[in-house]
């Protein structure tokens, strides 16, 4: 198979042909998709197969807080492809979120994932860790509406992809969820719980999404300075990812939460090959402000001042720049015209920045040149 068209390729291609190789697979947020061609271009470079990926916040059949609906990416995702000649990429549905399980719910669930698969789609992650029964007896009772919820879309996504090849991602364990102990984290025997329960069903994932010390988005101290994300608890993601092994089941980590993760940490310590998938998420969209200062200033300024009145009574306590932060992602909806509409100079610094960035995140992850045995086992 040769895919001289540049469509997605299903990420389970990948997660077979690298299983337990010493490499992590780029997977990237185009929150603005102003950035995909950079990024494209990163990957293609380097050999390095790549995800794209948007939570159901984000993207979806409304348009989520990004203002894209499923075949808006797919088309963005498909032509940034074309133009940058990139034949190893698969596009995700990440955190397709379930919070609350009932019928209602699941239903409003399945119809965007058909909308997904319709739109060309080759990956889905399911995200029901929301659902956790902390009155439960035992680990089972406590995963059983997690396990329930996250079946009948796994079933439901099996069903609609018709024979056809996919790559699914599951969660257990609340990403950054925390107690008055402080973050809560996956333990080996939830997660061996969690996926042994889920075969039992029908449901066969690549990826496990687990709590293990990360947080979506930037970080901040308690004095609303930004800071390094250097939490994730390392020792604990091998022990989860070594019980998977030990029970014989082909499942790795999909680590959430890179933003802020120096890559030198990423490069010298992460153990490429227990995580599989790295989420690089915000990061992206902190390039396009960035540039936005000196490119873009006079919208630079309205998303700022248009963040900041809108959640200055959400965040009490919290400064501007913590504040813009953690909101500006509301603002991508709210300025979409104008963010898409921005100088052609402007597009060509995002694009730069984008590649370099990117560049640097392939090296972190070992990826490079790891698109070949991909091409290879597809072959």
């Amino acid at each position: 198979m040769t895919n001289n068209n540049f469509e997605p390729i299903p990420s389970s291609l990948m997660f077979k042909s690298l299983l337990d190789k010493d490499t992590i697979i780029m997977t990237a947020n185009p929150r603005i998709a102003l950035v995909m061609k950079g990024i494209m271009r990163a990957a293609k470079d380097m050999d390095a197969p790549l995800i794209f990926e948007l939570a159901r916040s984000e993207c979806n059949l409304e348009g989520g807080y990004a203002g894209l609906t499923p075949s808006d990416l797919s088309r963005m995702a498909r032509e940034a492809a074309k133009e940058v000649g990139f034949d190893m990429w698969a596009l995700h549905a990440d955190h397709i979120g379930i919070k609350k399980g009932d019928d209602e719910d699941i239903e409003s669930t399945k119809a965007l994932v058909s909308g997904q698969i319709d739109a060309g789609f080759t990956s889905f992650a399911i995200d029901a860790s929301h659902l956790f029964n902390f009155q439960g007896g035992n680990l089972r009772e406590e995963l059983a509406d997690n396990i329930d919820a996250t079946t009948k879309i796994g079933l439901h996504i099996k069903e609609n992809m018709g024979g056809r090849e996919y790559g699914l991602e599951v969660e257990v364990g609340e990403i950054g969820r925390e107690d008055e102990h402080g973050r809560v984290l996956t333990s080996p025997e939830e997660a061996v719980t969690f996926i042994k329960a889920l075969n039992e069903n029908g449901v066969f994932p690549h990826f496990l999404a687990i709590a293990n010390g990360s947080a979506h988005g930037n970080t901040y101290d308690s004095n609303g300075n930004l800071v390094e994300q250097v939490s994730i608890d390392i020792d604990q993601t091998v022990a989860v990812a070594q019980a998977l092994k030990e029970n014989g089941l082909d499942v790795r980590i999909a680590q959430h939460g890179i933003t802020g993760t120096p890559r030198d940490l990423i490069h010298n310590h992460f153990p490429h090959g227990d995580i599989v998938k790295g989420n690089v998420a915000t990061f992206y969209q902190n390039i396009v402000w960035d540039i936005f200062k000196v490119y873009e200033p006079e919208l630079y300024q309205d998303i700022r001042d248009w963040t900041i009145a809108t959640y200055k009574e959400k965040a009490p306590g919290k400064g501007d720049n913590e504040i813009f932060g953690k909101f500006s992602k509301f603002a991508v909806k709210q300025f979409f015209d104008r963010i898409y509409s921005v100088a052609d100079d402007t597009k060509a610094a995002i694009d730069a920045m984008c590649y370099a960035e990117t560049l640097l995140f392939i090296k972190a992850f070992n990826g490079e040149g790891t698109a070949q045995a991909v091409r290879e086992a597809i072959n």
